[in-house]
Parts: C-alpha cells; sequence; structure tokens
C-alpha cells in the first residue's frame, strides 16, 4: 500500500511540474527568443544528457540486460515520447503563446493519449476492444471539440486553436504510444537509466531531424525552420534557462515519473496525470488571468469522465504490453 501511494505521489508531482513548464518555463525560453521547435527541443534534451552523464558512469552495467526488444522500446520512447510529443506540445504553445490563446486548452487535450495508448496494445495484440471503449472514445473526442471549440461556431483560421489542437493530439498520440513502450523500456534498468536512455536517444533522433531540415532547405524547399541555422540564437541566457528546466521539470519530472511508473499499473498513472491538466488551469488563471468559457469547461468534464472510465478498460490490455 505504502508503495502504490508513493507512486502514485510521484506521477502527481510529475503530472504539475510538466504543466509548471507548458504554462510558465516553456514561454519564459519565447521571451529569449527562440521560437524554433527541433532547436528548442534538442536544447531540452541535450542539456538534461549532460546531467543524466552521472547514470551512464555509474549505472552502465544495467545496460548489459537490454536485449534488442528493450532497445528497440528505448528508440520508440526516443522518437514518439521525446522528440514528436515534444515536438508536437512545444509547436503547440509557441502557436497559442504568439496568437494570445489559452495555454491550458492544448494541455488538456493531450489527455487523449490514453485512446491511442489502448489502439496501440489492440493493433499489435490483434485483440478486438470492448464496445465500451468506441463509446467512450466517442465521448472523449465531442468532449475535445467542446474543449477546443466551446459552444460557439469552430474558429478554422489561420490564428484560431485548429493548428494547435492539431499539435496537441500529435502529442496525445506520441506520448500515448510512448506510455506503453516505457512501461517495457523500464523493467530491465532503473528510472535513472530509464531516464538517461530517453534523453540520450531523444537527442540523437533531433540531430538526424536538425539535419533533415537543413538538407531540405539546401534544396530549395520552404521550411519554417532554419535548422543547423537555428543554432546561432543559442547563447548563455538560453543555455541558463535550459539548464533550470532541465533540472525541474525536465530530467526531475521525468525521473520521477519512472520512479512511479515502477511502482503503479500504467492504467492507474493515467488517472493520476490527471493533475496536469488540472494544474494547467489553475496556472494559467493564476498567472496569465485566463480561463475556461462554459462550452470548454463542459468538454473538460466530459473528456475527463471519458478518460476515467477509459483507464480501468485499459488494464486488460497492459496485462499483455509486455511483447511490445
Amino acid at each position: 500500500m505504502k508503495k502504490t501511494y508513493v507512486g502514485a505521489l510521484s506521477i502527481m508531482l510529475a503530472a504539475f511540474l510538466w504543466a509548471f513548464d507548458g504554462v510558465v518555463l516553456t514561454p519564459w525560453i519565447m521571451k529569449l527568443g527562440l521560437y524554433d521547435v527541433p532547436i528548442f527541443v534538442f536544447m531540452f534534451h541535450a542539456v538534461g544528457s549532460l546531467f543524466l552523464s552521472y547514470f551512464f558512469i555509474t549505472k552502465r552495467q544495467e545496460l548489459k540486460k537490454l536485449d534488442w526488444k528493450d532497445w528497440g522500446a528505448f528508440v520508440l520512447v526516443g522518437v514518439f515520447g521525446g522528440a514528436l510529443g515534444t515536438m508536437g506540445i512545444v509547436g503547440a504553445i509557441i502557436f497559442v503563446h504568439s496568437h494570445h490563446l489559452n495555454i491550458s486548452v492544448v494541455l488538456l487535450l493531450q489527455k487523449l493519449q490514453p485512446i491511442f495508448a489502448i489502439l496501440l496494445a489492440i493493433l499489435i495484440l490483434k485483440e478486438r476492444p470492448k464496445i465500451q471503449f468506441y463509446v467512450l472514445a466517442a465521448f472523449a473526442l465531442v468532449g475535445s471539440y467542446f474543449l477546443t471549440f466551446g459552444f460557439g461556431m469552430p474558429d478554422l483560421s489561420a490564428g484560431g486553436m485548429l493548428i494547435p489542437a492539431l499539435l496537441a493530439l500529435l502529442a496525445a498520440f506520441s506520448f500515448g504510444s510512448s506510455t506503453v513502450f516505457s512501461k517495457r523500456a523500464i523493467t530491465k534498468v532503473s528510472h535513472g537509466t530509464g531516464t538517461m536512455l530517453r534523453f540520450y536517444i531523444t537527442t540523437l533522433v533531433m540531430i538526424v531531424i536538425i539535419a533533415a531540415v537543413s538538407l531540405l532547405k539546401a534544396f530549395g524547399m520552404e521550411i519554417s525552420y532554419a535548422g543547423f541555422g537555428g543554432f546561432s540564437i543559442v547563447g548563455w541566457k538560453l543555455i541558463g534557462a535550459f539548464v533550470v528546466v532541465a533540472l525541474t521539470t525536465g530530467i526531475f519530472g521525468i525521473f520521477i515519473y519512472y520512479y512511479g511508473l515502477k511502482r503503479i499499473m500504467a492504467s492507474r498513472s493515467t488517472i493520476y496525470e490527471l493533475m496536469f491538466p488540472v494544474s494547467s488551469i489553475f496556472l494559467e488563471w493564476l498567472i496569465h488571468d485566463k480561463t475556461l468559457n462554459i462550452g470548454q469547461w463542459f468538454g473538460t468534464i466530459v473528456l475527463f469522465t471519458a478518460m476515467i472510465f477509459i483507464a480501468r478498460l485499459s488494464k486488460s490490455y497492459e496485462k499483455n504490453s509486455e511483447i511490445i
């Protein structure tokens, strides 16, 4: 029982830190002039990787326990949870902040990730989900619509919530997939080593992405990101800011999340992670004086309710998740 409580509190604290990062720290880094998403995500993981070298030095013997399936799981965590997921949510936050919208909306939409986690488990396990899953998923999507647009007509303009909502859905898909892979990835190593590998692999993936952007620009393609040229803006102030983020919401957040995930079922963690959207709503109101309208509150309640019931359904799929 004590082990379960410690795991639950760890995940709730990690969720609060991630909300603080989205509402406070990411906009702070943007004010320092960094809007290039790939460079942003690379710096976040590269700085974190430097501090996590401690675990590579002291825990490297644990790496011998990993077989090719374990390494494959860590690579997938790095690609989805590290690179694509972080790029999606950072891109959404940058867009929302630039257009003076409510950041908590895109953070709330991430709570769709259990749906994608279950769909991935179903795809791999070749099982048919219960009919309740489809009903609850439909309710969650309805809630997401009202959370994004409220009771009014949907704003599909370039400055509306459509683009950040789609980026948040990409993040939800990526993080949901990563949740399934993470459970296998950390079964044979400590949470410190798991955090280290996630940061290392994501840093390498981001180098590949930045190189691809530079190559495409060299061939004349119009891309809004600068590739390796984006590093020209990085100075000591930005590096210092990323050090602060890495030591708080970055390394520490993922460290205690893995610590908690090793002590409770992943399906339970989905419920405890609701601290993330709850904290984001509170922080957005407290710091930026922005709150949800009535239609968005309705969508939030529908989404939360659906996610709680989906978390219960996910137990049957989680039992077999180790084959991934």
